[in-house]
């Protein structure tokens, strides 16, 4: 059992710790000398400095080093330093970490986020993504300057450069940097308001963010279907495609789907948490036609984990751009997203499907707390007819569904 150790003292109560005395002490415990400070002697022999103080009405103990580095004047001194901060209203730890923040500069602050932060993202490409912009665009301008002598000036130089150019990389910079001075400020290294607040009112207007993809009129789905089969580049990019559209799925979850994920006997495609966009395992009902793209791809590339593996290398997924340069090379003004847009309206317009199942197979965050905390299921069969539905609307020939 751990047993705690009373201050000790020498032989007279009133006298305070001396040099020799620090040195000589090998007994672990706590050895007081005057005015809270003490020497703590650890189970191995090692010995610190620890002031015992009053900050804002709560008892705080602030270490203030190793007695092999900093002698028992100098430790005096500190704790009389540190003890008059505490009495004036301030808290010491605080004002510790300021004049740290002075050498911190804000290249060092943002790596010190992406390493603490980059755990809670959903996946390793984001927080690449996150540091390299900070690095592109605020490094060569904010990165040798201090954490904590950085203000909205600073800021509209990194951001005015590219918030008309680039205004979505320049609104998503501005929200990294914020997380940044964020921070920062909780981890005492600046104070006052957050820079980034200083420059919304200075920063022009950006135009219209809400824009949607371009996308195929779900009347013309079938024919471009059509002629996908027939014109598309490369049979692997061809199936992926149409797999795509099918099932209204993103690109990333088609490129990177693995033949695990899949099993044919019950016709379901799981994707895992870290592969969807919402951080949440998602199933997909395979139609009849969506059984045999799989069972096709996996014919072409058998020795692939994964079911569109680039051409060149059955280690890699198709290029993130291969249905896009299909879509162009056929002439066609519309995005690979647009597709799911496409699966939406014709959910709503030409079926009696309800709202939710069509939402569900897009794998849309529910918006509701309250819808969200009371549905559990991801009506998977009831969404099953539907996705054969499409399937069949989508396909020129009907295939066995």
């Amino acid at each position: 059992m751990h047993v705690k150790h009373r201050p000790k003292q020498g032989k007279h109560p009133d006298r305070m710790l001396t040099a020799l005395r620090v040195k000589s002490i090998s007994d672990p415990g706590r050895y007081l000398d005057g005015n809270g400070l003490y020497l703590v002697v650890s189970e191995t022999g090692a010995k610190r400095w620890m002031l015992r103080t009053v900050v804002s009405g709560r008892r705080r103990d602030i270490g203030i080093g190793s007695a092999s580095l900093v002698p028992l004047a100098e430790a005096r001194e500190k704790a009389t330093e540190l003890r008059r901060t505490a009495r004036d209203g301030g808290d010491p730890l605080v004002e510790r970490r300021l004049k740290k923040g002075a050498h911190l500069v804000f290249r060092e602050a943002a790596a010190k986020v992406h390493a603490e932060y980059k755990a809670t993202w959903r996946n390793a490409k984001h927080a690449q993504q996150w540091i390299n912009t900070i690095e592109q665009y605020a490094n060569p301008i904010l990165g040798d300057l201090p954490v904590d002598r950085i203000g909205s000036p600073e800021i509209m130089r990194v951001l005015s450069p590219i918030w008309l150019s680039k205004p979505e990389t320049a609104r998503r910079l501005r929200q990294r940097l914020g997380t940044v001075f964020d921070w920062a400020k909780a981890s005492g290294y600046r104070t006052g308001d957050n820079p980034i607040d200083g420059v919304k009112k200075g920063l022009p207007k950006q135009s219209d963010r809400d824009v949607h993809h371009a996308a195929l009129p779900y009347r013309d789905v079938s024919e471009f279907v059509s002629l996908l089969r027939r014109e598309g580049d490369g049979e692997l990019t061809r199936l992926g495609l149409e797999f795509l559209i099918l099932n209204a799925s993103r690109t990333g979850e088609v490129l990177g789907a693995l033949k695990s994920e899949l099993d044919i006997g019950t016709r379901i495609w799981t994707i895992p948490p870290a592969r969807m966009k919402a951080g949440v395992e998602h199933r997909v009902p395979l139609s009849g036609r969506s059984i045999e793209i799989v069972e096709r791809a996996m014919e072409i590339a058998p020795d692939s984990p994964l079911l569109f593996p680039s051409p060149t290398s059955k280690q890699k997924p198709l290029s993130n751009m291969a249905f896009l340069a299909t879509l162009r090379r056929m002439g066609k003004a519309t995005t690979v997203h647009g597709f799911r847009s496409s699966f939406r309206d014709w959910a709503a317009e030409q079926t009696n499907y309800p709202r939710e199942f069509a939402e569900m197979a897009l794998a849309h965050t529910i918006e509701s707390k309250v819808e969200a905390a009371y549905r559990r299921g991801d009506l998977l069969e009831q969404r099953r007819p539907m996705m054969i539905d499409w399937s069949n609307f989508c396909s020129p020939i009907a295939s066995l569904n």
